[in-house]
């Protein structure tokens, strides 16, 4: 399949700027980005007038609940779903089934993922109260970050030995990535819940349950301890406008803590519970429309430098269950783009940001090798936008395997027109191109 391609009179998006402009592809890799480029022998020309042209989305936070949990996804099917919505990596959590605590089975899912994923992929290290020596002993080229569950429960998986804590801060090798949750105030809070409701808790009681008390109270935990021992510490999934002082607006550049929210809390608000019910239900929990106000002007001033999706399937059966019993999360790595771009339709993000916090922010914050941006030489990751095209979102259409999207129903502006993995076009609009494989990530560390 070729990976030679000349794509002609597009828009290109790219490190704050907008130009008109061709790009070739050669053997996987941008050759040349310029103004009336020819085409060559061999190569496959793309008339993309029309089209915006922008680096492919690398999606830092995924459940794609390989091994242990594939009756609901698996990495070739979240990988196809990612294609569809323009994303071309994803990095994956470790609260699998068994968990990604040590490097054998990290590995053991780089190679599953060699095997069956269509986009390019990387896995976190898990910490759990008792395997900190296989954090000082992890290679920091293995794995983009090690992931703390500050207050999720997850099973062994949670963190809550003070010590333990301190230990991980202080010595971890790469990044660290926090889930920011208080367990004690939510498990209270749960309790009073129960008291009232017993086992009909309605959906509209989860963002009081999972509090925003909760929240900022473990994110400063996470921040404090970043801060006695100088760890490149990253926030994900902020929910809370109170959580957003905690933060520093502007560039990525020199942080030493950033912060990270999620499509959803930029598109449904608390109301969407009367609809929606525990479709929507995932931790940390979608707030108040004020929230979602404060953390969408928070991705556009850079106090909050990346937007992914924690994209999270579940069946749709288990989402009937009730309250207790019924999973949280979503499953959102097709429409997710697409997602955020609606802000731009409506003014309150520009293109040039949505990029930047997509694409260029993970690949930066995380010492991608050679990916996230459209510079000559980079790996051909691209997603061509096709903005005067809507997309109404249909069940039928959804490749994630549980088979659902929270969109539903929902017309979105773009559509996206082609997907590049490595410069072989994986996705052309309609449908996935199943030979295509991805590759892993390299860090530069």
């Amino acid at each position: 399949m070729s990976t030679d391609w000349l794509i002609k009179n597009a828009e290109l998006v790219n490190e704050g700027r907008r130009r008109h402009a061709d790009l070739r592809v050669r053997l996987g890799r941008i050759d040349a980005i310029g103004d009336g480029l020819s085409a060559r022998p061999g190569e496959q020309v793309i008339d993309a007038t029309g089209l915006w042209l922008l680096p492919g989305m690398i999606d830092d936070q995924v459940h794609f609940r390989e091994p242990g949990l594939t009756h609901k996804a698996d990495i070739a099917h979240e990988s196809r779903a990612c294609a569809a919505g323009g994303i071309t990596s994803f990095m994956e959590m470790p609260n699998t089934k068994p968990p990604a605590l040590d490097r054998a089975s990290l590995e053991a899912k780089y190679a599953r993922a060699a095997e069956t994923s269509a986009t390019n992929y990387a896995f976190y290290l898990g910490a759990s109260n008792d395997n900190l020596e296989a954090i000082r002993a992890l290679d920091p080229k293995a794995a983009p970050g090690i992931k703390v569950f500050m207050g999720a429960s997850t099973g062994n998986m949670l963190v809550d030995d003070p010590a333990t804590l301190d230990a991980i801060f202080r010595e971890a090798p790469t990044p660290i990535i926090t889930h920011c949750e208080d367990t004690p105030m939510i498990d209270a809070l749960h309790a009073k819940a129960r008291e009232r409701y017993g086992e009909n808790i309605p959906a509209r009681e989860h963002p009081l349950i999972r509090s925003r008390e909760a929240c900022i109270k473990s994110t400063r935990l996470a921040i404090s301890l970043a801060r006695k021992h100088g760890t490149r510490l990253h926030v994900l999934h902020i929910s809370t406008a109170d959580e957003l002082a905690l933060f520093q607006p502007g560039p990525l550049k020199g942080k030493q803590i950033t912060a990270e929210t999620c499509v959803h809390f930029l598109h449904f608000s608390d109301a969407d519970y009367e609809q929606l019910g525990f479709l929507i239900k995932c931790n940390p929990a979608i707030k108040t429309a004020a929230d979602r106000e404060a953390i969408t002007r928070a991705v556009a001033e850079g106090r909050i430098d990346v937007l992914a999706t924690d994209h999270a399937p579940h069946l749709l059966e288990e989402k009937a269950l009730a309250y207790d019993k019924a999973p949280s999360g979503l499953p959102l790595v097709q429409f997710a783009l697409q997602a955020a771009l609606q802000r731009v339709s409506e003014g309150k993000l520009t293109l040039e940001r949505v990029v930047e916090a997509v694409s260029h922010a993970p690949a930066t914050l995380f010492n991608v090798h050679e990916r996230g941006f459209l510079r000559e030489g980079y790996a051909a990751d691209l997603v061509l936008v096709d903005p005067r095209k809507p997309h109404t979102v249909r069940r039928e259409e959804v490749l994630s395997k549980c088979g659902w999207s929270p969109f539903e129903g929902h017309t979105f502006d773009h559509s996206i027109a082609a997907t590049f993995v490595n410069g072989r076009r994986v996705w052309d609009g309609l449908r996935v191109d199943e030979s295509v494989r991805g590759e892993r990530l390299a860090f530069d560390r």
